[in-house]
């Protein structure tokens, strides 16, 4: 039975008592709590770039435990090795067997926690974890939990120890989210919420199983043709921007985003559209998010840096340029 705008509406609802709960405990960035449910809707993974000491750790264990998922943390560090992550085998002398031991990846929600800081071989590892839903020890596969979200999170004052992310890696990444410091009163109710209040207790406001039948209803979101062409010519414009009339960035983009950045920018407009109640989706979703997915997915030529252009820059002229309005389904 085709679903109706009532489950649709209902399952808002579910995600506003969700988000009431979260923000019992997490006070400001209102916009990182909408995006993270996103990608959580979305089934798309989300790095995080911070300084430290804003609550990165809190918000995602305070998500995992209103929706009744398993939450594991992992420090990167230049030590990591992969078995650290995925597991490994052990000896049992008892037995004369080796054992299966699962590592932390083994999770609904995983924190990576400054995911910069690790070598290649554990990037690699989580490479496999983020794209295959699965991990191989000794040989055999081993499927992880539904759904799998990775959270990782980078610092950007610190540069010393760390690796640069493969282009591969980054690009697996739905959304790429920048946290700022709170304002003076968000800081000051931080205070007097851990300082001279009691912490709130939160209720698990949706149930693993209710998490997995809204992912199903994110899936079956509708999209107009007009509006798919409208993201495919926005992504298609950031590889080829001479085919779109936009002479003025041709020299200043050295890559594009890649069509995967077209498949997420689609599937976290229908979350959105989910989280406002709607089955479909409209422009303003597409547009709301489009600086989250690309931001991380486009790298400025030479002479774009020293014309001193950005990302966002160069996504607002795109954006000017292409309308929905005017793209037509083909």
């Amino acid at each position: 039975m085709p679903e109706t705008k009532t489950e649709y509406l209902e399952a808002a609802k579910k995600i506003e008592s969700a988000l009431y709960e979260v923000k019992k405990i997490i006070v400001g960035q209102d916009y990182i709590l909408e995006r993270i449910l996103v990608g959580l809707l979305a089934s798309g993974h989300i790095l995080l770039e911070g300084p430290p000491g804003l609550a990165k750790t809190l918000i995602l264990k305070t998500f995992a435990e209103t929706l009744d998922l398993k939450f594991q943390r992992v420090q990167f560090t230049p030590d990591l090795l992969p078995s650290d992550l995925t597991g490994t085998q052990i000896y049992n002398q008892k037995t004369g067997d080796f054992e299966t031991i699962l590592g932390p990846v083994f999770a609904n929600l995983v924190l990576a926690d400054e995911i910069n800081r690790a070598p290649a071989k554990v990037q690699s590892a989580l490479l496999e974890a983020m794209q295959e839903k699965q991990v191989t020890i000794a040989k055999k596969s081993h499927k992880l939990d539904e759904p799998f979200i990775v959270l990782a999170t980078e610092n950007p004052i610190e540069s010393e120890g760390t690796y640069q992310l493969p282009e591969a890696q980054i690009d697996r990444f739905m959304f790429k989210l920048i946290i700022s410091y709170p304002s003076s009163k968000e800081e000051a109710a931080i205070i007097n919420r851990f300082c001279t209040e009691e912490l709130s207790h939160i209720k698990k406001s949706i149930t693993k199983n209710e998490l997995v039948e809204i992912n199903n209803l994110v899936n079956k979101v509708y999209v107009d043709p007009g509006i798919v062409n409208f993201i495919a010519d926005l992504i298609s414009a950031t590889r080829n921007p001479m085919d779109y009339k936009l002479e003025n960035i041709s020299g200043y983009v050295s890559y594009g985003a890649s069509p995967r950045a077209s498949l997420n920018l689609t599937q976290a407009s229908k979350a959105l559209a989910l989280i406002c109640g709607r089955n479909y989706v409209k422009e303003e979703d597409v547009e709301k998010l489009i600086f989250d997915v690309l931001r991380h997915r486009i790298t400025l030529s030479y002479e774009g840096i020293m014309a001193k252009e950005t990302v966002g820059s160069i996504l607002n002229i795109i954006l000017n340029k292409i309308k929905p309005s005017l793209i037509k389904a083909r």
